[in-house]
């Protein structure tokens, strides 16, 4: 299993609380929050880690090094802002086989990643997204879906219960090279809303804790939860 982490953000909420360091290094009981996130990765059978890396890339790199319990790493730099679709396209340069787990570095959701690797192959999809149900929200946009077929992305609104993009996919590498896309470009408007109307998009949904520190508020709650 390989996995590649979006690492690349710059955390511009969390700037009264958190200074100069990518987000994904956002201090959480004097770890960084990376930390977290890698520590839950390496339980299941990962070969590999590519972290997708940009602003204030050296922090990262100085911290975890080529390696971290003896789980190989290696970084796909962006010279320039990719978007999250650029960051993951340069990312599977990286990438040997001809899937890969996709990571959001700013959330917390501990799946069981061997059960969502299990569904992604038996569903036939080509791109699977881990799905949150949750109650009361309106930062998050919800998602639509029939079985285990998305069928639709909405707009942030407030929600009584819905599910959400738990920003964890599992990717067949060449639908993504197929699309022709730019170097630079929205994961989520140019794949994700772009292709949800051709069943390739598959949902799953899990129960885990869902932890977001990307704004002040809930960087807060994961310093008490973590």
């Amino acid at each position: 299993m390989e996995v590649i982490v979006l690492a690349g953000g710059m955390g511009t909420r969390l700037r009264e609380l958190v200074k100069d360091v990518p987000k994904p290094m956002a201090p959480i009981n004097g770890k960084p929050f990376l930390v977290y996130l890698t520590n839950w990765i390496i339980k299941f059978p990962v070969t590999k880690i590519v972290f997708a890396v940009g602003y204030k890339a050296d922090v990262i790199k100085d911290y975890f090094g080529d390696s971290f319990h003896n789980i190989p790493i290696v970084y796909a730099e962006e010279k320039e802002p990719l978007g999250t679709g650029g960051a993951i396209t340069n990312a599977l340069s990286f990438v040997t086989g001809d899937q890969v787990t996709i990571i959001n570095g700013d959330t917390y959701f501990p799946i069981d990643l061997e059960s969502f690797n299990a569904f992604h192959q038996k569903s036939g999809g080509q791109l699977s997204i881990a799905l949150k149900e949750m109650t009361d929200f309106e930062r998050y946009g919800s998602v639509d879906f029939s079985g285990d077929v998305i069928t639709g992305f909405k707009e942030k609104q407030p929600i009584k219960k819905g599910f959400i993009n738990g920003g964890i996919y599992i990717l067949n590498k060449a639908f993504l090279q197929n699309l022709n896309l730019p170097s630079q470009f929205s994961f989520e408007q140019k794949v994700l809303e772009k292709e949800v109307l051709t069943g390739k998009l598959k949902g799953m949904a899990f129960n885990d804790t869902f932890i977001d520190i990307g704004v002040p508020v809930d960087y807060k709650k994961a310093c008490a939860e973590l």
